[in-house]
């Protein structure tokens, strides 16, 4: 008996022995769970650490900055030296004259100088100040690259949501219709309906399964755009999203969102940006019409040993150029920036105006249908689907009113992706996410 017993313990220790790799490796190959859902600010921040348009407009950003030291760089000063009256052949070496010696270095003049350009008019002040305008604008317009990508990046995550939504919708109803179907088959049994009816049910199950491979595509087409936008390879069936697929019957006044478009809008700083700098390279072109002179020192020493030293102030004379067409483009460059600045907040007011008009619609199409058509729809199918069950209705009026039920959801379903896709074109009009 204990020889059994030690017998089958070694038996099933080298069993386990010889099937724990496959184990191990088959838990390895398995299929790939899917990740957690991605709620909106999940995206969005995965969007605005990944996204490479963004990120290559950035480093655009960090050039900018790194001009500002280039314009605030003082001129290089300037060494010169300077060895004069050599003789290779010597000054007093003549072949035919015993004694003498070829020395060339015997008469040479040395000279050594420093010069430095000094630059008046404030000129290195007003560069830095130029390219730290620019770089301000160069903030603002990539503060507005992302406000329209995180537009586009929005807007794949409403159409991903209304997919799910209208999937679900489209599972929901082929679930309930193929309910209808097995009582059809069983009234059939009983003799209460016709074959030819039967089939016709049937057959208006093929509506549903195309709605749902339609939902399926869609639903596929959304996520591989959000995909794209994240600059993410994950698979497709890995990757999900999730949100309230929903809407708010809160509205603020109009004025009040012009208002938060002229203080956010990133485009109108930009261009407000550009005057400043178009008026600060305007006094930068009127300083460089000024004369800047150049200061320098030279010492040396006379033959055969006699030291100087020397001073020198030139000046140039700006008679002919005095940087007047730069003036002038400057000039006018100021009154160019300040038209597009008037431009930009026209259309301000437009975008605004145009975006609050579409979600008032939308909001004015949801209300009805939240509050009564919705719940009507649902009620006239089960009604006449219960009607027909009992014979109190014909097989036409069963399939109209499936087909009623059906044609309601997806108009509410669409009507909130529009409503959403409306308050994501706010939000872009406005500059920032007043309506989530």
């Amino acid at each position: 008996m204990k020889r059994f017993f030690l017998s089958l313990s070694v038996s099933a220790t080298a069993a386990l022995f010889f099937f724990a790799p496959a184990l191990v490796f088959a838990q390895q190959t398995g299929p790939a769970q899917p990740s957690p859902a991605l709620t909106w600010d999940q995206v969005k921040a995965r969007f605005e650490a990944a996204n490479p348009a963004l990120q290559a407009d950035a480093l655009g950003v960090d050039e900018m900055k790194a001009a500002e030291i280039t314009a605030f760089l003082r001129p290089n000063p300037t060494a010169s030296f300077t060895m004069d009256q050599l003789y290779p052949f010597g000054s007093h070496y003549d072949p035919n004259i015993p004694g003498t010696r070829n020395r060339p270095l015997s008469n040479a003049l040395t000279t050594g100088s420093v010069s430095y350009l000094y630059e008046r008019e404030r000129k290195r002040q007003l560069r830095l100040e130029s390219a730290k305008e620019g770089t301000q604008i160069a903030q603002s317009e990539h503060i507005n690259l992302e406000r329209n990508l995180l537009f586009n990046l929005r807007s794949a995550f409403v159409d991903t949501l209304q997919a799910k939504a209208v999937l679900e919708l489209a599972q929901a109803d082929l679930e309930y219709y193929d309910n209808i179907i097995q009582i059809s088959r069983n009234r059939l049994r009983a003799g209460d309906i016709a074959q030819i009816d039967l089939d016709r049910i049937e057959l208006f199950r093929v509506q549903y399964e195309m709605e749902i491979q339609t939902a399926i595509v869609n639903l596929r087409t959304a996520k591989i755009q959000l995909l794209q936008l994240l600059n993410d390879r994950t698979p497709v069936e890995q990757f999900d999203v999730t949100g309230i697929f929903d809407f708010t019957d809160d509205l603020k006044p109009l004025d009040e969102f012009r208002q938060i478009a002229l203080d956010e809008r990133p485009d109108l700083r930009a261009a407000l940006e550009s005057i400043v700098q178009a008026q600060t390279n305007h006094k930068l072109a009127k300083a460089n019409g000024s004369a800047d002179p150049t200061f320098s020192v030279d010492s040396g020493a006379n033959p055969p040993l006699d030291p100087y030293v020397g001073f020198n102030i030139s000046i140039p004379l700006r008679i002919f150029d005095r940087n007047q067409g730069e003036k002038k483009r400057t000039q006018i460059d100021i009154g160019r920036t300040t038209e597009l600045s008037e431009s930009v907040r026209a259309e301000v007011f437009s975008d605004v105006d145009s975006a609050y008009v579409e979600v008032e619609s939308s909001l004015a199409l949801l209300r009805p249908y939240k509050a009564q058509y919705k719940a009507q729809a649902l009620r006239v199918r089960d009604t006449v689907t219960y009607s027909y069950q009992h014979g109190g209705a014909s097989l036409m009026d069963f399939l109209n009113a499936q087909s009623d039920y059906r044609a309601v959801q997806l108009a509410y379903a669409e009507l909130v992706g529009s409503y959403l896709t409306a308050t994501g074109q706010l939000n872009l009009a406005v500059g920032r996410e007043v309506i989530q």
